[in-house]
């Protein structure tokens, strides 16, 4: 078996085990420091006027990022460092793309901690030349390390964000052109059918092929429909909403019986109701589908840091990691009727809506959190109609 990113990167730095064992022997010493370290770190974050336009939430966030960054140090000392830490290492330099941070503030930041956490280095090991510079020496490392994972993730990603959207336009293009026409001939086939219903009289057989013709004619344009609406921005309309009304609608629409009361404690979002419903719609349909007829489904609702979170979960199978990396792309599926509109076009509505909305791994089954900002709060809503 070959070898890994993350193992080719520790390989790149240096970092090995009398590296960690430096770390590990510091941490008890560095610990007591990361409250104060996390406060420098996001002071100098909102002293700085684009490095703080970049952070997701602005201040309302930062006491939750604080806590964050205080496990993330912990971690940083602690290890154990292999692939699941790679993993979630990793999972920060793609959010750095999803908020679209530049780079160079991943490297200011970097410094930040570097700095303070020699000065700790420094203070500890005053008298023992020796650890001093062994944990200075791993400290550089681990930063180097962990900058490492970030920007070849933050490529990465940022790669395939460039490629997809190349990916869009072309689909984008072909679907304007392709959809337009079939509507036409659809259009002749309605009207003749209604025709005909008229004519056939009481054959049970006729009719019956009647009525078969007429459904996938309504699937037919149904995914049209989604085709163009896909490639068009269709104006938000927007209101203050309570996601459990949202909910409730998709619910209704598809004939589910959900325990949406947990819901109602959430606070407003701000949003299109029409546009918002379709994508739980969607969620719920696919929960649905994958659950099955002994499975279930699952709705629960949270906060936070100015966002409010819903999140769909299902019983079913999931979805398999080679999926995952394609599942908001159009023509992605793992439904065997289906032909993989549904999930991107709940991207694209909930990325509209100035959100975000993520595939969360379980050990059975499939989770889809949707996350959106309260009503009132930084984030504001583009093109209202």
């Amino acid at each position: 078996m070959g070898e890994t990113i993350f193992e080719e990167l520790k390989r790149y730095v240096g970092f090995g085990d009398e590296d960690a064992v430096a770390l590990r022997t510091l941490y008890p010493v560095a610990a007591p420091h990361f409250e104060r370290i996390s406060v420098v770190f996001y002071d100098r974050i909102l002293a700085h006027e684009g490095a703080r336009k970049a952070l997701e939430g602005g201040e309302s966030q930062v006491g939750h990022l604080k806590h964050t960054l205080v496990g993330w140090m912990g971690e940083l000392f602690h290890g154990p460092w292999d692939e699941p830490y790679f993993e979630v290492r990793a999972r920060i330099g793609r959010k750095h793309v999803a908020i679209a941070l530049p780079q160079h503030y991943m490297f200011g930041a970097m410094n930040v901690l570097r700095q303070e956490l020699n000065a700790v280095v420094d203070d500890a090991y005053l008298r023992e030349p020796k650890k001093l510079q062994a944990a200075r020496i791993a400290v550089g490392k681990i930063l180097d390390l962990e900058l490492a994972v970030m920007l070849h993730t933050y490529r990465e990603d940022l790669l395939s964000q460039q490629a997809r959207a190349e990916r869009l336009s072309t689909f984008g293009q072909l679907v304007g052109s392709i959809g337009h026409e079939l509507r036409n001939p659809l259009g002749v086939m309605e009207s003749s059918l209604y025709i005909l219903k008229g004519r056939i009289g009481e054959d049970a057989r006729a009719n019956k092929h009647v009525e078969r013709i007429g459904e996938q004619l309504g699937i037919a344009n149904t995914i049209i429909k989604d085709l163009l609406d896909m490639i068009r921005d269709r104006p938000l309309s927007a209101q203050r909403l309570r996601m459990k009304d949202v909910l409730e609608m998709a619910a209704n629409q598809l004939h589910l019986s959900l325990g949406l009361e947990p819901l109602a404690a959430l606070p407003e979002v701000e949003g299109d109701p029409n546009q918002l419903r379709q994508v739980f719609v969607n969620l719920l349909d696919n929960a649905s589908d994958a659950a099955g007829e002994t499975g279930w489904v699952r709705v629960e609702g949270s906060v936070e840091g100015g966002r409010v979170a819903v999140a769909i979960e299902d019983s079913g199978k999931g979805v398999d990691e080679t999926t995952r990396r394609r599942l908001f792309e159009p023509l992605v599926t793992t439904k065997q009727k289906g032909i993989g509109l549904g999930l991107a076009l709940v991207k694209r509505i909930v990325e509209r809506h100035q959100g975000t909305v993520s595939y969360e791994p379980r050990g059975n089954g499939a989770r889809f959190v949707v996350r959106l900002p309260e009503a009132g709060g930084n984030a504001s809503l583009p093109d209202r109609g």
